[in-house]
């Protein structure tokens, strides 16, 4: 196994495409807490359509990092935690955060000077 991540069968760019998606970082960090409901989830969350939460839910789930409970009864219910895996990702996720919350506001000063600010 190769620690290179510009290689092609480098795992960590697999992680690189787990968090490339424009929602999967911010489902995860709102199911830190617990389980939840798909409406719960886009009352926390705002900004995201039914569509999109139900598309990066399957998504998560399908690599493992978020687990679907279905509940019996009239209207259907299900909801949605972390696995073991997905809590995982939680210290990567907050650690980009912080470095976002850090550096903010030098990436937004760079993109309004058309990315011509000097180091």
């Amino acid at each position: 196994m190769t620690t290179d991540a510009f290689l092609a069968d480098c795992r960590a760019r697999l992680a690189f495409d787990l968090l490339s998606h424009t929602w999967n970082a911010v489902v995860l960090w709102a199911l830190r807490d617990g389980p939840r409901r798909p409406l719960e989830l886009r009352e926390r969350i705002g900004g995201i359509s039914s569509k999109v939460l139900t598309e990066t839910l399957r998504r998560l789930q399908f690599n493992g990092l978020v687990a679907r409970r279905a509940f019996p009864g009239a209207p259907p219910r299900v909801e949605y935690r972390l696995t073991a895996l997905g809590q995982s990702l939680l210290g990567p996720i907050d650690a980009v955060g912080a470095w976002a919350f850090a550096h903010g506001d030098e990436v937004m000063a760079a993109q309004e000077s058309g990315g011509t600010a000097t180091q």
